[in-house]
C-alpha cells in the first residue's frame, strides 16, 4: 500500500492518536482496530505505538486510527490486502490458521503480560518463525492480555458450576478449557460481548480483567469467578502491511526494526495490559453489586488437571505444526519466571 500523502491526509476525517503534530512527518500509517474507541488497546497501545514511531524515525513517519473498518476476524486480509497499514489481530479468531500462538495462552503460567508478551517473541524467534503463519504480513509485535476469568451475571462460586453454562469463550486455547470445563461455548467478536450479555444469549463470558471497563462487563456480568494465573490467555499480533513498510527508506527501515519493532513493542504493549487490567479490578471494586469470587484450593487442584490435559494436547498440536513444542513452552516458563 502506498503512503498517503500530506494534502489527503488534511481531508480525512480519521480519528488521530500521535501527540505530535503530524505536519513534519513524511510517511503516516493507516492503523485500522476494532476494539471501542475507549478501549485500553485505542487509548494507551496505539498511542504508545505512534510515540515509539516517531521518536525512532524523528518524526518522519506517524500514525493516524481508523476505527471499524473491518470486522477482527478480517482484519488479517485487511493489512494483507493493503486497506491499512497496520493492525492488531487476535489469533483466536481465525481457528486452524494459526497454531503455534496457542502456547503462550495456555493455563498455569506464572507472571504480568509484560513478562508474557517478552517470553513470548523470544520463542517466536527461537522457534514459532520458521512456522510462518503470518505470511503475507509484516509481524511487528506479539503479546498477550493478562489472565482470562470467567465473568457472568449469576453468581459462580465452584468451577463445577461453569458446566452447562453459555459462555461466550474465544478460539485458541480459550476454546479448549472451555470444552474441558462443559460449557456450551458461543464465539462473537470481543465487541459484541456487552450486547450478548444484555439480550441473556449467554451467561457469560471469559475475558481478562480489562474487559471490566473496555467492555463496560461491570453492568451486565456483575460477578466475575477468578483463577489464580487464569484460565488462559489470550494471544495477539500487531502487523502491518509488507509494501507499506517497503516503501519506506531504508533508514528509517532499520530505525523501526532496531527501536520499535519486536520485542521492544511487545514489552510496552505488555505493560500496558498489565495496567489497564489493573484498572479493570479497580472498576469491579468500586462498582456496585459487582463482586470476584476466588477459586477454592479443591478448584485450584482440579483445574491443575484439566490445565494439564490441554497442555498435553496443545503441545501436541504445535509439535504436528513442525516446531519443536516442549522446549519452547520451557522456555517461555523459564523467561516468565524470570521476570
Amino acid at each position: 500500500m502506498k503512503f498517503t500523502k500530506l494534502s489527503t491526509l488534511l481531508a480525512s476525517a480519521a480519528l488521530a492518536v500521535s501527540g505530535t503534530v503530524a505536519l513534519a512527518a513524511d510517511y503516516t500509517l493507516t492503523i485500522s482496530s476494532w476494539a471501542p474507541p475507549t478501549h485500553g488497546i485505542n487509548a494507551k497501545m496505539w498511542p504508545k505505538f505512534v510515540e515509539m514511531v516517531e521518536e525512532a524515525t524523528d518524526g518522519k513517519v506517524t500514525a493516524e486510527l481508523k476505527l471499524g473498518i473491518a470486522p477482527p476476524p478480517a482484519q488479517m486480509d485487511l493489512i494483507q490486502d493493503g486497506a491499512a497499514d497496520a493492525s492488531i489481530i487476535f489469533h483466536g479468531y481465525q481457528p486452524g490458521r494459526f497454531v503455534t500462538t496457542k502456547l503462550i495462552e495456555l493455563p498455569g503460567y506464572e507472571g504480568s503480560a509484560e513478562a508474557a508478551s517478552v517470553a513470548y517473541w523470544r520463542a517466536y524467534e527461537k522457534y514459532f518463525k520458521e512456522a510462518n503463519e503470518h505470511r503475507g504480513v509484516k509481524l511487528i509485535a506479539l503479546h498477550t492480555h493478562g489472565p482470562a476469568q470467567l465473568h457472568s451475571s449469576a453468581s459462580v462460586t465452584d468451577l463445577g458450576q461453569i458446566s452447562g453454562l453459555k459462555v461466550r469463550i474465544p478460539g485458541g486455547v480459550g476454546g479448549d478449557v472451555g470444552t474441558a470445563l462443559g460449557a456450551t461455548g458461543i464465539q462473537v467478536p470481543a465487541p459484541k460481548v456487552y450486547e450478548t450479555l444484555a439480550s441473556k444469549a449467554a451467561d457469560g463470558v471469559v475475558m481478562p480483567f480489562e474487559s471490566r471497563k473496555g467492555f463496560k462487563l461491570t453492568e451486565v456480568a456483575q460477578n466475575v469467578y477468578e483463577m489464580p494465573g487464569g484460565l488462559y490467555r489470550g494471544s495477539f499480533a500487531f502487523i502491518m502491511n509488507e509494501d507499506t513498510f517497503a516503501d519506506l527508506p531504508a533508514d528509517l527501515q532499520a530505525a523501526l526494526d532496531e527501536k520499535v519493532f519486536g520485542e521492544p513493542l511487545s514489552r510496552e504493549i505488555g505493560k500496558i495490559w498489565d495496567e489497564i487490567d489493573a484498572i479493570g479490578r479497580e472498576a469491579t471494586e468500586g462498582a456496585d453489586g459487582n463482586a470476584i469470587n476466588s477459586a477454592s484450593d479443591a478448584d485450584l487442584e482440579a483445574f491443575g488437571t484439566i490445565a494439564a490435559d490441554v497442555r498435553e494436547k496443545v503441545i501436541a498440536e504445535v509439535t504436528d505444526a513442525g516446531v519443536d513444542a516442549q522446549a519452547a513452552y520451557d522456555m517461555i516458563k523459564s523467561e516468565m519466571a524470570a521476570n
